[in-house]
């Protein structure tokens, strides 16, 4: 068995996460994920779940795509079967589905675990842990590494035996009959996506199965479809919503097959962008929009719980045009989730979490964040508006803009970043109450966000902690030409006393 101590554990957590380096070939990348590594940490889960009342039961493991998932997912189950526990080996899976499996009637998993690392490089790999009360937070992840810091060759006698099932299409047939139910056409009722020529791009990751076993058996033409196929290299592109090159290739592709719609999924689908029939994409701020019509159709006034970096557009789309609540909250998707969590606890009714970058969470589903449903559920109105003559995107005609936008990434240059980023965030508070025609926005609960009111700014700026690195990300929006540069430029001027902070990002910002 292999013995790590806390600190070397501590190194493969990304906040309710493991990730790490799974294989060689990229240059001061060593390699901490190994399989030994993995057979740790399946027997600490398997003790984590038997110290919270799972018992000695059953576990559902999946992997996406990734070179170094067989070996992983092998050695993974090792280390749940020589605790005693039988293991579904569900193959390649994606996130969602594997939360699935914990709520399946039939299976008697206690535990689901899906090995990936979301839109990382080749080389990384990870863990996502679930119950059937939700995935793994923060503090249930530290709690894991714990166990495994202190961990012990297991005593048990009977090892688990192993089962192989292919648990991605049964979930594939629940997203089918989910899309039936909800357009509920007398007339096409298997088949509601007739007529509709529909592309996925899966990016070489475990999406390519929504093109087969969704959309194809509902009646969509998917012909045109790109990387489908499952391939840990990622050739192509990334698969990554927010990724440029991502993007335009989806983009690209619907233009050119001439289809109604595009749909891309990130490695392991619990994040997902459309694409409309003009090849314009609709993500981010328009896809949180989008999502916002339906459930505040569905649930009227209910509160739409969003990460921090969202538009004073889709503010205004939310609230005033839509008449829900738009809950500005902080960036990191089970942030959004736990707060919509949080307000439901307290008598708020809230519907939907959902961050920018994809990850959309709805009360309906688990609260699970799960990019096939998410695009499952704005199919269904896609297919109810196609029999009144109104396209998808028509939806969100009204939604407004920015004439221009930016996002910048400031290197904190300190070992200690996270306290030197605190402390810029604290000054800086104090230097912007001095500011003419800049003022806080209240309430905010994460960084600085300030409305700049001056007639050649008309526009916003939110400066904050990344999640995970030595950053201060800024993001500024402005209604002005040339906006973006005068906010960006005087902000410049404030930050330059701070002298472990680097502002290259900022020079020449438009």
């Amino acid at each position: 068995m292999v013995r790590l101590s806390l600190k070397q554990l501590k190194k493969l957590q990304n906040g309710s996460d493991i990730r790490g380096v799974a294989l060689q070939g990229v240059p001061g990348e060593e390699v901490n994920l190994t399989p030994g590594v993995a057979e740790l940490l399946g027997n600490s889960f398997a003790e984590w779940l038997r110290r919270n009342g799972h018992g000695a039961g059953k576990v559902a493991v999946g992997t996406d795509s990734r070179i170094s998932g067989p070996a992983l997912k092998k050695a993974f189950i090792r280390g749940l079967t020589e605790e005693g526990f039988d293991v579904l080996d569900c193959g390649l899976a994606s996130t969602p589905a594997m939360f699935m499996t914990t709520i399946h009637e039939g299976l008697g998993v206690t535990g689901g675990v899906m090995l990936t690392a979301s839109h990382l490089p080749f080389n990384r790999n990870g863990m996502k842990f679930f119950t059937s009360s939700g995935g793994f937070d923060k503090g249930n992840v530290s709690d894991l590494l714990q166990i495994a810091s202190e961990k012990r060759p297991a005593a048990h006698s009977d090892a688990g035996h192993v089962e192989e099932i292919h648990f991605i299409s049964d979930y594939a047939h629940f997203l089918v009959e989910t899309i039936r139910q909800g357009v509920n056409d007398p007339k096409l009722y298997e088949t509601p996506l007739r007529g509709m020529k529909i592309i996925v791009d899966a990016g070489n990751g475990a999406g390519g199965v929504f093109a087969a076993k969704v959309l194809s058996p509902l009646g969509a033409d998917t012909s045109g479809s790109q990387f489908l196929e499952p391939d840990g290299r990622f050739l192509n592109h990334v698969p990554n919503p927010e990724d440029k090159v991502a993007m335009a290739s989806i983009c690209e592709a619907v233009v050119r097959e001439k289809a109604d719609l595009g749909i891309i999924f990130d490695t392991d689908v619990d994040r997902a962008a459309l694409v409309d029939s003009e090849g314009k994409p609709l993500n981010r701020n328009e896809l949180i929009a989008l999502i916002s019509t339906v459930i505040l159709d569905e649930h009227p006034g209910s509160v739409i719980v969003t990460d921090s970096i969202t538009s004073a557009g889709l503010k205004w789309f939310i609230e005033a045009y839509l008449g829900g609540v738009h809950h500005r909250f902080q960036r990191g998707y089970k942030n959004v989730i736990n707060e919509s969590l949080r307000l439901n606890a307290q008598g708020v009714e809230s519907w939907l979490a959902i961050e920018t970058s994809g990850h959309a969470a709805l009360k309906e589903n688990h609260f699970l964040d799960d990019g096939a449903y998410l695009v499952a559920k704005l199919l269904i109105q896609m297919a109810k508006m196609k029999q009144q003559g109104l396209t998808l995107s028509s939806l969100i005609e009204i939604l407004p803009h920015p004439l221009e936008a930016g996002e910048f990434r400031l290197t904190i240059q300190t070992g200690e970043f996270v306290d030197y980023g605190s402390e810029v965030l604290e000054q800086l508070a104090k230097l912007i109450d001095k500011e003419a025609g800049w003022s806080p926005e209240m309430p905010n609960y994460e960084g600085i966000r300030v409305n700049c009111t001056g007639e050649d700014e008309q526009g916003w700026f939110l400066l904050r902690m990344s999640l995970h690195d030595p950053v201060l990300p800024l993001n500024v929006e402005s209604n002005a030409r040339g906006g973006v540069l005068t906010i960006t430029s005087r902000l410049q001027n404030l930050l330059r006393t701070f002298e472990h902070l680097g502002l290259d990002a900022l020079n020449g910002a438009s």
